[in-house]
């Protein structure tokens, strides 16, 4: 017991370090040319989605990144191809641009000969970002580990777990057994077991995934994009509605018991209560990991806030603090997720008794 206590702080003390280290060269140019540190800037930098993967700032002020490939399409121009360096720092390419003040910082524009962003005709943005790069990536890691699983048991069979499957099949009984069972009932939770699996190990790889603040893929701030968790939540919704029985609609749009003449005011209740659950769903995990995230980073920008090394320890053994909490909190959210998926679910299918 003692021995993983020291593996998990060690691993605790690398993540944190780390952090540090590669933001430190950064708060170090800053200081060499003499300007205030903004923390807010800084924080806000590095959990925003983003065309390139920054790592590292060079003492001469030269930049080291990943440059991901840019993919847009105009009906006029076609397809375009190449890689975000291209828009490096203000650039211009083929027309486009990268802006990085105003309402559409962030976003790859078309530029008018007067070198004017024109805003009524945006390219349809196909872009690996950092967050879709971090998403494929997760996506592979869960890949294979499955496809591992399921080799291991054609070879040993289901009887003795061994290597991998002794890994992943608590986990998979745990979903089985304390959240899609006791929600779905044993008649119906083998149809939804796979999405619920899918929702939870997607999650929790992600999760994972951005406590390692380097290097690509790790760091990125997948399940704190809330066009991530918006798309999570939708699949929860689609498949809540699409999954609902005849007792379903009927207790929506006619409920039973219910006056006649409040019918005008609880069907709206109902419908907005449909719209509602997914919505908490989108905003519990986003809000939840990005709070860890702008935690751990303020955290870190105390040192370059106070300017004075003498900090780092004080700042070092909270991030550490941090970070062990918020590995908690990553196997919470995706444990919550999966958990309020499934009782969402089970709410579309009520049988006639209940």
């Amino acid at each position: 017991m003692k021995t993983n206590n020291l593996i998990g702080l060690l691993f605790c003390f690398l993540f944190s370090g780390t952090t540090i280290a590669a933001f430190g060269q950064e708060g170090e140019q800053k200081g060499e040319v003499k300007e205030k540190f903004n923390a807010s800037t800084f924080i806000l930098e590095h959990i925003a989605d983003s065309h390139e993967w920054h790592l590292f700032t060079k003492k001469n002020g030269e930049s080291v990144a990943l440059y991901l490939p840019v993919i847009l399409y105009e009906k006029e121009k076609g397809l375009a191809v190449f890689s975000s360096r291209k828009l490096a720092h203000g650039h211009e390419y083929k027309g486009y641009r990268l802006e990085e003040e105003g309402e559409l910082k962030g976003r790859i524009v078309n530029v008018n000969e007067a070198g004017v962003a024109d805003e009524e005709n945006l390219p349809l943005d196909f872009s690996i970002t950092k967050t879709i790069f971090g998403m494929m990536f997760a996506a592979l890691i869960g890949l294979l580990l499955f496809i591992s699983l399921g080799r291991s048991y054609k070879k040993t069979g289901i009887s003795e777990p061994k290597g991998i499957q002794s890994f992943l099949e608590p986990i998979i009984l745990f979903i089985r057994d304390d959240i899609a069972i006791p929600n779905l009932g044993e008649k119906n939770y083998a149809r939804f077991m796979p999405y619920l699996l899918t929702a939870f190990f997607f999650i929790i790889i992600n999760n994972l995934m951005g406590l390692i603040p380097s290097p690509p893929p790790f760091g990125a701030n997948v399940t704190g994009n809330i066009a991530v968790t918006m798309v999570l939540a939708l699949c929860t919704f689609f498949i809540t509605q699409f999954s609902g029985n005849k007792e379903y609609w009927k207790d929506i749009f006619a409920a039973p018991g219910v006056p006649v003449w409040l019918l005008p005011i609880m069907i709206p209740v109902e419908i907005i209560g449909m719209f509602s659950k997914p919505f908490a769903l989108m905003i519990r995990l986003f809000a939840n990991i990005t709070a860890g995230h702008i935690i751990v980073l303020s955290l870190v920008c105390l040192i370059f806030i106070f300017d004075s090394l003498a900090i780092a320890p004080v700042s070092i053994f909270f991030v550490i603090f941090m970070d062990c909490l918020e590995l908690l909190v990553a196997f919470l959210q995706a444990y919550i997720f999966t958990l309020l998926s499934a009782l969402f679910i089970s709410l579309a299918i009520p049988e006639h008794h209940q």
